[in-house]
């Protein structure tokens, strides 16, 4: 058990985070095998994982609904996005000069790993659903 306010903050960040990642997956939901448009090395199965990923996981994070899973999901794709964003496109870290860099996708995978951890909090369906796990030093 943590104190309420860590359970607030953690309600506040899954409900940022999740209408950030619908907001991210929205338009690649739309064409979910073929985003990335013609030509691209990525197969359509994969960019459809990616699109369900974002959008619903972004809407798992605002329910609090099997939020650990949701979060491996975002965290993979966040994953490949930096991988690629660094190693395909060769961007920096952090672009003084404009927009494209890839600083982005590592903060969105620290925010998967963070949710992965901590879970979502009392204020969730996961709550409601599973109730509470205690750990084997607890019983």
């Amino acid at each position: 058990m943590q104190p309420a306010g860590v359970d607030i903050l953690l309600l506040l960040f899954r409900i940022l985070c999740g209408y950030l990642f619908i907001m991210l997956g929205w338009g690649k939901i739309q064409h979910p095998f073929n985003w990335l448009g013609p030509g691209s090395a990525f197969p359509g199965f994969f960019q459809m994982l990616a699109a369900v990923s974002e959008f619903c996981g972004g809407i798992a994070l605002i329910l609090g609904f099997l939020t650990r899973i949701a979060a491996f999901g975002i965290g993979c794709t966040m994953l490949v996005a930096a991988y690629v964003s660094k190693f395909t496109y060769g961007l920096p870290l952090v672009s003084l000069k404009d927009c494209m860099a890839y600083y982005v996708n590592l903060l969105l995978l620290l925010v998967a790993l963070l949710l992965m951890i901590a879970g979502p909090g009392r204020f969730s369906v996961d709550r409601l659903l599973f109730g509470v796990r205690l750990k084997a030093s607890e019983i």
